[in-house]
Parts: structure tokens; C-alpha cells; sequence
């Protein structure tokens, strides 16, 4: 286990701690907002709750694992034999990240040819991304870390290529009310979803044992909290401004009848 000073041990443990709070918090406001929006969208802000409910668990179970891998005694941490599980991230980001872009699609109230075929590949592509990086994760050469670093880039490479370019059209077809706020959740994915294979050569480019450590885990946990409740933030905003647009929408058509 990599030495930590004890600013950096309570550094990552304040930042689980966080992350567990805004989950959380997430999670509840998500659920008790699904009445405010128009029962087509309710499907995507229940997604959005599932998903920071999952990492919630999911914080949890890291928190826990870091506390029972490290003893704090004195001004120093000492390793308690204990391996710290990492693998939970991965657990997570099977479930949560595919369903991150089904939100965006369902939001967006495409076809439903469209959205099943956005949605599948989109969410296939999502896995295949996190699968190719675990290998890496868990070694210790940095070439083994390179090689599937390199090939989790090709699914998110497609996905941003997808997001950009094979969306274009559905996004234009939004409502001018709501076609901002689409765009900005589009580049808020991307954007935030870039964090993680930097974070991920962290230890690649110079950074090592407890710096690179706590680099590491406090990275993921600052790119999961925008990834996913700010992410669903602007994912209930876009149901709730579309809701009204189609209340809108329905209340002119009945005035013209």
C-alpha cells in the first residue's frame, strides 16, 4: 500500500464523504421532482436518480473499504493490511455511465426507433469503454496501462463522435427552449468524461505512491460528482422547461380548436 501523509488521507476521505452527501442529496431531489415534469420525461429523471443512488451505494462501500485499509495513529497512517478495493469504481461506472447517456437520449423525446438505437449503441459503447479500462487500472506497468488506456479511448472517442456529429440533427430538432440546455449537457458529458482518462495516467506521468494515490482518488470522485448530479441537474431541467413547453404547446392547439 502506497505511504499517505495524513493530510492526504483526510484529503480522500473528506472527498468520499462528499461525494456520499451530494449522492445522496441528488438522489432525493430527483425522486421527489419526477411529479414536476410531464409524465414523458419521467422515465429519464428516474434513471437519473437510479444512477446517483447506485454511486451513492457505491461511496459507501469505497468509503469503508479506506477506512479499513489504513490506521491512523499518532500523525501517521500506516497500511492495516487491508487492500483498499478500487474495484468499486468499476462496479459503478458499468451501470452508472451507460445509463448517464440513455438519460440524455430519453430526454430528448426522439423516435422511438431513434431513441432504442441511440440508446443501445450509445450504452453498449459505454461499457465496452469502462471494461477496456480496468486491465490498466489495476496494473502497476505503465505500458499494460498505456495499451488499455489507448483502447478505452476508441469507445469514447466514437461516443463524443456521436454526441457531436450523429446527434447534430436531433438536436437541432429541439425546442428553441430547450435546444441550449441540451447542448450544454452534451458538453458537459464530454467535458466531464475527459477527467477520467487523465486522471487515469496520473501515475503514468511522474506521479507516485501517495501523491499519485490521492491524485487519483480524489479526481475520480471530483469527475463523478459532475458527471453525474450536476449532469442530472441539467437533465431535470431540460424535463421540466420541455414540460412546460408542451403544456404550452397543448394550450394554444385547444385555443385554436
Amino acid at each position: 500500500m502506497d505511504p499517505l501523509t495524513v493530510g492526504q488521507y483526510d484529503l480522500v476521505h473528506n472527498a468520499f464523504s462528499f461525494a456520499i452527501a451530494g449522492m445522496g442529496a441528488a438522489t432525493a431531489f430527483f425522486f421527489l421532482s419526477r411529479s414536476q415534469v410531464a409524465p414523458a420525461y419521467r422515465t429519464a429523471i428516474t434513471l437519473t436518480g437510479l444512477v446517483t443512488l447506485i454511486a451513492m451505494y457505491h461511496y459507501l462501500l469505497i468509503f469503508g473499504s479506506w477506512e479499513a485499509s489504513f490506521l491512523v495513529s499518532g500523525g501517521v497512517v500506516k497500511a492495516s493490511g487491508v487492500a483498499f478495493n478500487d474495484a468499486y469504481r468499476y462496479v459503478d461506472w458499468l451501470l452508472t455511465v451507460p445509463l448517464l447517456l440513455v438519460e440524455l437520449i430519453l430526454v430528448m423525446r426522439l423516435s422511438r426507433a431513434e431513441t432504442a438505437a441511440r440508446a443501445t449503441k450509445l450504452g453498449v459503447l459505454a461499457a465496452l469503454m469502462v471494461l477496456l479500462g480496468y486491465p490498466g487500472e489495476i496494473s502497476a506497468d505503465a505500458s499494460t496501462r498505456w495499451l488499455w488506456w489507448s483502447l478505452a479511448m476508441i469507445p469514447f472517442l466514437i461516443i463524443v463522435y456521436d454526441l457531436f456529429i450523429g446527434l447534430k440533427a436531433s438536436i437541432d430538432s429541439q425546442p428553441p427552449q430547450v435546444r441550449g440546455l441540451v447542448n450544454s449537457a452534451r458538453w458537459m458529458t464530454v467535458i466531464s468524461w475527459c477527467f477520467y482518462p487523465v486522471v487515469f495516467i496520473f501515475p503514468m506521468i511522474g506521479l507516485t505512491g501517495g501523491t499519485a494515490l490521492t491524485a487519483v482518488q480524489v479526481g475520480y470522485t471530483v469527475s463523478d460528482i459532475v458527471a453525474k448530479a450536476m449532469f442530472g441537474v441539467l437533465i431535470y431541467m431540460i424535463a421540466s422547461r420541455k414540460s412546460e413547453t408542451d403544456l404550452l404547446s397543448a394550450g394554444d392547439l385547444a385555443a385554436v380548436r
